[in-house]
C-alpha cells in the first residue's frame, strides 16, 4: 500500500466562509470552513487515511506503524513530520500576523517555526494581501502603530489573481485578504503571532488575544525587495519544494512521475478529476483531494486533467552551525544543530604566542576536517560564530585587542572567511557563554539573562530579549571592571576597586595567602571555612558579600530574570548561592514588593561557549 487517500481536519475560524464545502466537497459538522489541514501530523489537526489497511488511522499513526523510512531519507534531519499543507477559504481578512523561525520558536513555544509559501487558487477582482512593509520601520515605531491602530498605513499591500505564488520566510509580517481562496505549504507548526486583528471579537465574545511582545521580537522590519525564485520549481527551502502539475485533458492527460526513497511525495489536486496509480493500485481523484506517496513508491502516473501541486524533500542535511570558543590556552570547536545541541567537538592548544594569522589557519582546518569526519558538506552549514577574549568589534568581525591572545585589530572573521565560506560572526567569549546558557542551559527559559564567570578574571554578559546587549560602542559589558571599592584594591585593567579585584578565584587565593602565609585553592578555602576555620570563614563570607554588591548593582541596572554563576568558583553550589539570594534579596532596591531574579548556577560548562557562538548565527 503505498498511496494513501487522506481526509483532513476542519477549522472554523471567523474569517472562514464556505467554498471548501460547496466546491471543494469537504465535509465537517461545522458552518464555516477556514481551513482543512489536507497533509498534517499536526496534534492540533491530523489527517485521516481513506482507504487500505489504515482506513481511520491518522497519518501520524500510520507512520508510527510503518516507520520513518516512508518519509524518505531526506526526512532524517526533522525531529517531527517537515511540513503541513492546507486549503484555506478567507471570506474575511485574516488578523495581521507573523511566524517566527525555527530558533525562536523551538525555544518560546516547544515546536518549530513557520517559513511557509501560498499558490492562490482563486481570487477576487479587488483581492489583496499583505506581505511585509512598504518601508524599514524601527521597533519603536512598529510598537507604537500596534498600540494606535495605524499599522497597515506602513503595510504593503500586494494584488493578487489565480496562480500566484507568494514565499513567505519566517519573521516576514503578513496577512491573507478577503474574497481569496489559497493552497498553502509550510513548515509543521502551528505558531502564529497575531498583531492586529480589525478590532474583531471571538465565540466567546471577547476580542482575539495579540501577541505584541513576540511579534516584536520576531519580525523583520526591512521591505522584501522581490520576491523569491525557486525555478524551475514553484517555491523551494530548506524545509519544502513544490511543483506544478498540469494537464489540460486533451494534449496533455498523462503524465508520470518517481518517487525515490529520498523523500515521500504529497500531491494536492487543486483542480479536474481523473485517476493515480502506483503498481496494481488505482484510485479516482477530483480537485481538492490529498494523497501521501510514501518514499520508495516508485513509478506512479496521474491520467485525465488536473492543476495539482507536488510536494517533496529535497537533499538537504539539518541547518548546522559551527560554534568557536577561542581560548588563551585552549581553542574548542563544536557543530550544533537547530535544538542547540552538539554533534561533535574538539579541542586545540591556542598557543597565544603564535601568529593570529596561524591559529585562524589552524582553527579553519580544523573546522574542515571536523566536518569531513562527519560527514557534512560546507553547504550544509549556515554560518560560523566566534568567542574571543577580548574587546571585540562585532559588527566589523574585528578583534581590537585581546591580552589573552596577544591580539590586536586582527580581522578574524575576513581572515576565517578566507577558508570557511559562509557567514561568519564574532563576540566576546564571556557573551557567547552568557548567550549558551541562555539558549540551551540555564537560562534556556528566560529571555533576560546575566551571567558572571568567576575564574582568573571576572567575565560577564548581558543578554537581554534573547540578544547579547553591548551599548552602541565596541567591546561590550565589562562586568567585572565596575567599582565597588573606592580606591580599593589594583586590578589587571590597570584601575583600582574593581569587582574583579575582588570576587575572582585570584583574588580569593590573595587574601588567603595574606591572612595564612600559603597557597590555597579556592576549593580548599571553602572547604576550610565550612569546616569551622574562623579566618578563612571571614575571608569566605567577605568574598560572598562583595560578589553580592556586584550583583546587586547589577540587578538595579538590568532588572533581570535570571543571574548565573560560572566558572571554577561556581562549583560551590548553595554554599555561594544562599548567602547570595539573601543579600540581593535584602539590598535590591524594592526588595522583595519588587521582582527579584533567580540565581543559579550556569549548566553548561565548557560548551557553553561554542553553543553561545553558533547561536550568533
Amino acid at each position: 500500500m503505498s498511496i494513501l487517500k487522506l481526509k483532513p481536519s476542519c477549522k472554523d475560524y471567523i474569517w472562514g466562509g464556505s467554498r471548501l464545502a460547496e466546491e471543494y466537497g469537504k465535509e465537517c459538522d461545522k458552518e464555516v470552513i477556514a481551513e482543512t489541514w489536507e497533509l498534517s501530523c499536526h496534534p492540533d489537526g491530523p489527517s485521516y487515511i481513506v482507504n487500505g489497511p489504515y482506513v481511520g488511522k491518522t497519518l501520524k499513526q500510520y507512520i508510527d506503524i510503518e516507520g520513518r523510512d516512508v518519509l524518505g531519507v531526506n526526512c532524517r534531519r526533522f525531529r517531527d513530520f517537515p511540513i503541513l499543507t492546507k486549503f484555506i477559504d478567507a471570506k474575511d481578512n485574516l488578523s495581521i500576523q507573523v511566524h517566527p523561525d525555527n530558533r525562536y520558536a523551538l525555544k518560546n513555544e516547544k515546536q518549530y517555526g513557520k517559513t511557509e509559501m501560498w499558490y492562490v487558487m482563486d481570487a477576487g477582482e479587488e483581492a489583496f494581501l499583505y506581505y511585509g512593509f512598504k518601508r524599514e520601520v524601527s521597533k519603536e515605531e512598529f510598537a507604537k502603530r500596534i498600540q494606535e491602530d495605524t499599522l497597515l498605513e506602513v503595510l504593503h499591500a500586494v494584488p493578487v489573481q489565480k496562480g500566484d505564488v507568494l514565499f513567505i520566510e519566517s519573521g516576514t509580517i503578513h496577512a491573507i485578504g478577503k474574497d481569496i481562496l489559497i493552497a498553502e505549504i509550510q513548515q509543521n507548526s502551528n505558531v502564529t503571532y497575531r498583531v492586529y486583528d480589525y478590532g474583531r471579537v471571538g465565540k466567546d465574545g471577547k476580542k482575539r488575544d495579540l501577541h505584541i511582545e513576540k511579534a516584536l521580537a520576531v519580525t523583520n522590519r526591512v521591505p522584501i525587495v522581490k520576491g523569491r525564485n525557486s525555478y524551475p520549481h514553484v517555491a523551494d527551502c530548506d524545509y519544502f519544494t513544490v511543483d506544478k502539475l498540469n494537464l489540460d485533458g486533451n494534449v496533455m492527460k498523462k503524465l508520470e512521475g518517481n518517487v525515490s526513497g529520498a523523500s515521500f511525495a504529497s500531491i494536492l489536486m487543486l483542480d479536474g478529476e481523473g485517476t493515480i496509480s502506483n503498481g496494481n493500485e488505482r484510485l479516482s481523484f477530483k480537485k481538492g483531494d490529498s494523497f501521501f506517496l510514501a518514499a520508495g513508491s516508485g513509478t506512479y502516473t496521474v491520467e485525465g486533467s488536473c492543476d495539482a501541486l507536488i510536494t517533496t524533500i529535497r537533499e538537504k542535511a539539518a541547518p548546522v552551525r559551527i560554534g568557536i570558543d577561542i581560548g588563551g590556552t585552549t581553542t574548542k570547536i563544536g557543530l550544533v544543530d537547530i535544538h542547540q545541541q552538539l554533534l561533535a567537538c574538539e579541542e586545540m592548544d591556542t598557543d597565544p604566542d603564535r601568529t593570529a594569522e596561524a591559529v585562524i589557519e589552524e582553527i579553519a582546518q580544523r573546522v574542515l576536517g571536523l566536518l569531513e569526519r562527519q560527514g557534512i558538506l560546507m553547504d550544509q552549514c549556515i554560518g560560523a560564530g566566534i568567542g574571543v577574549p577580548g574587546t571585540v568589534d562585532r559588527k566589523s568581525g574585528i578583534v581590537r585587542y585581546s591580552n589573552n591572545m596577544k591580539w590586536e585589530d586582527v580581522k578574524l572573521a575576513e581572515k576565517i572567511g578566507v577558508y570557511l565560506p559562509i557567514p561568519v560572526r564574532i563576540a566576546n567569549d564571556a557573551d557567547c557563554a552568557a548567550l549558551g546558557e541562555a539558549a540551551a542551559g540555564a537560562g534556556k527559559e528566560c529571555q533576560d539573562v546575566i551571567m558572571l564567570t568567576l575564574g582568573t578574571g571576572v567575565g560577564g554578559g548581558i543578554i537581554l530579549d534573547g540578544e547579547i546587549y553591548e551599548g552602541k560602542g565596541i567591546g561590550g559589558s565589562e562586568l567585572g571592571h565596575m567599582v565597588i571599592v573606592e580606591d580599593g584594591e589594583p586590578c589587571t585593567c590597570g584601575r583600582r576597586g574593581c569587582l574583579e579585584a575582588y570576587v575572582s578565584a585570584s583574588a580569593l587565593i590573595r587574601d588567603a595567602k595574606r591572612a595564612l602565609g600559603k597557597e590555597m585553592t579556592p576549593e580548599e578555602i571553602f572547604a576550610g571555612a565550612s569546616g569551622g576555620n574562623e579566618v578563612l570563614k571571614d575571608i569566605v563570607d567577605l568574598y560572598i558579600r562583595r560578589l553580592g554588591i556586584g550583583i546587586v548593582n547589577i540587578v538595579n541596572i538590568f532588572r533581570p530574570q535570571l543571574v548565573l554563576i560560572g566558572g571554577g568558583i561556581s562549583a560551590q553550589g548553595e554554599n555561594l548561592l544562599g548567602p547570595l539570594r539573601e543579600i540581593v534579596k535584602k539590598n535590591c532596591f524594592g526588595g522583595e514588593k519588587g521582582e527579584l531574579p533567580e540565581i543559579e548556577t550556569a549548566a553548561l560548562g565548557k560548551n557553553a561557549g561554542m553553543i553561545g557562538a553558533a547561536s550568533l548565527i
